[in-house]
């Protein structure tokens, strides 16, 4: 890697102040790319690369399978680099300027239906051992606050606060928001943070949501906990954490939320990243519609 992509990393780590996770498939794609260049052009170091390089590579990635979602991804790291190759002065001219990008099918996000949070909730089967409520609170909280999965594995006792019911989660370029719980989940709460500390009496750290072997909970294993739960309720593909945060924010518009009451409880910078969960509100309000309406 040349000193001005390094250079580039370092600038999206103290500056931008993104998540280590971001930065990572930021390198990822940066290093495929270089390598596509190298190989194709033998282009050594990318700032001087063409937008006919570009189209080339994004090409190559469509020929190889890779999902519309995939390849933008990748194009939206090269559109940062440059704007920031720009900024610096090492380059005069944006090869990103030529280039169109895919676009994007339209897509709903998965979520699940009342009826199927109800028996996750009401007639799943979960365990009377730590691991058991331990899972049953992971999920009530992904349905009751919209977090994502590295907020919730972030999450640590200091952040869960019990007497005002609300956490403080660092999201999405370190910002730092609350998001208030209900009383049930209170509840629920208490009797695992009792059991946590009855467990594991002296913990390694202090993360809300622990192993079996008083680690701090990871990615994959909290992506299987969810996925092994809604299983039993759905058959749909998606079965992950970001179901439920889907599911969260879907339900919330359904039932009248304020737009940007839900933009804020889920952390987006971008209303319009929340103006998708109004077009399912507006599907359901079409159901409705064609089954009442006498002229439907």
């Amino acid at each position: 890697m040349s000193k001005s992509v390094e250079s580039f990393f370092k600038y999206l780590e103290l500056e931008k102040r993104y998540a280590s996770h971001t930065i990572q498939a930021y390198r990822n794609d940066i290093e495929q790319y270089s390598l596509f260049s190298r190989t194709s052009y033998t282009i050594k170091e990318i700032e001087y690369a063409q937008h006919g390089h570009i189209r080339s590579w994004m090409v190559q990635l469509m020929e190889q399978g890779l999902s519309t979602a995939s390849i933008n991804r990748k194009l939206s790291t090269l559109k940062t680099f440059y704007k920031f190759a720009m900024k610096r002065g090492w380059i005069t001219i944006n090869p990103m300027n030529k280039v169109v990008t895919p676009k994007m099918p339209k897509r709903l996000p998965a979520f699940l239906t009342g009826k199927s949070m109800a028996l996750l909730f009401h007639h799943v089967d979960f365990e009377e051992s730590y691991a058991g409520i331990r899972n049953r609170t992971i999920l009530e909280v992904l349905y009751s606050t919209g977090m994502r999965r590295a907020e919730l594995i972030g999450l640590s006792l200091q952040d869960t606060d019990l007497v005002k019911c609300r956490f403080r989660v660092m999201g999405k370029g370190s910002k730092e928001r609350l998001i208030p719980f209900s009383d049930n989940l209170k509840q629920t709460l208490e009797r695992y943070i009792d059991l946590r500390e009855a467990t594991f009496s002296e913990p390694v750290t202090t993360n809300l949501f622990l192993t079996d072997k008083g680690k701090v909970l990871y990615p994959k294993m909290l992506y299987n906990i969810v996925k092994r739960y809604l299983s039993q309720v759905t058959t749909q593909d998606k079965r992950g954490p970001h179901v439920l945060r889907h599911t969260f924010a879907t339900h919330l518009m359904e039932n009248g939320a304020d737009l940007n009451a839900v933009k804020e409880l889920l952390g987006h910078s971008s209303l319009a990243s929340t103006q998708v969960y109004t077009h399912n509100s507006i599907e359901k309000l079409k159901r409705v519609y064609e089954q009442a309406h006498p002229k439907a």
